[in-house]
């Protein structure tokens, strides 16, 4: 018997959801397939039907977290109408959600180790680095931000975020560690107003 769309679709969300918690706890490599299976109840053909490999099933987890954790961003930086403001806050919001336990393994371990840096940096791109680069693009337009490049800023700012959140991820004085980087980020930040070329 034929399963619906809707079917299908929610069997897909489970199994990710599923797969999530299992990469999540075990890690990549000690993350079982047959596991998974089991506690989502499909069989392993199912499974197969729908990706090729467990490192395809990672590959789409990897990618609903990244979608999350661009979601948070771009919902932290809507909670402020000045545009700095709305900068900093997006780019909290990204080491905060990256670091999270539900998070941090999948998007700062394993994923670069599985999937390869190439890979890893394209998903980036399309999330998380597509709202920077969009919000810098918006706040050169509106004369508060200097003349630089933007892609060369967007990649700066990108590479720094992503140092800080594998740093604060291994950070035992989590708390403290945040509010020191967001202070060093915000003076970097000030670097790049456009009040203060003289």
């Amino acid at each position: 018997m034929r399963r619906s769309k809707a079917e299908t679709t929610e069997t897909i969300r489970k199994l990710i959801e599923i797969a999530r918690m299992h990469f999540t706890e075990y890690g990549y490599a000690n993350a079982a397939l047959e596991s998974i299976v089991h506690e989502a109840k499909l069989t392993r053909g199912a499974v197969y039907h729908h990706f090729r490999s467990k490192k395809e099933l990672f590959r789409v987890v990897l990618e609903d977290v990244q979608r999350e954790v661009a979601g948070r961003v771009e919902s932290e930086a809507a909670t402020s109408e000045d545009s700095w403001q709305q900068l900093y806050l997006g780019c909290r919001a990204f080491i905060m959600a990256a670091v999270e336990e539900n998070n941090r393994r999948i998007m700062l371990i394993d994923g670069p180790a599985i999937l390869g840096w190439e890979t890893w940096r394209e998903m980036d791109k399309n999330h998380s680095m597509r709202l920077l680069r969009e919000q810098l693009d918006i706040m050169q337009r509106q004369g508060d931000l200097q003349m630089v490049p933007l892609d060369v800023l967007t990649y700066f700012i990108s590479g720094g975020l992503n140092e800080m959140a594998l740093w604060l991820a291994n950070e035992s004085a989590q708390p403290k560690t945040l509010d020191e980087i967001m202070n060093v980020f915000s003076v970097f930040l000030d670097g790049f107003k456009k009040n203060t070329l003289r």
